[in-house]
């Protein structure tokens, strides 16, 4: 995962493309706060699929549900 300011976005738009399109994902951040994230379009439909898992179901720990799929998201890389 590579951490880039609005700004350096921005300027260097080709760079971070070709960054994503590689397989990388950019953080995008804006006065110190995440405000946005840019990965491929093939990742976007895997890592909203897997954000739902558990969501449904009424006995779901929300924040150790967070934590597996980000490890599984991460370890995708």
């Amino acid at each position: 995962m590579t951490t880039a300011t609005a700004t350096e976005v921005q300027n260097n738009f080709g760079k971070f493309l070709k960054l994503v399109q590689e397989g990388q994902e950019i953080v995008i951040m804006k006065n110190g706060t995440e405000i946005a994230r840019l990965i491929s379009h093939d990742r976007t439909v895997s890592f909203l699929s897997d954000s739902l898992v558990g969501v449904l179901s009424a006995d779901a720990d929300e924040k150790e549900a967070r934590a597996e799929r980000m490890r599984r998201y991460e370890n995708s890389h």
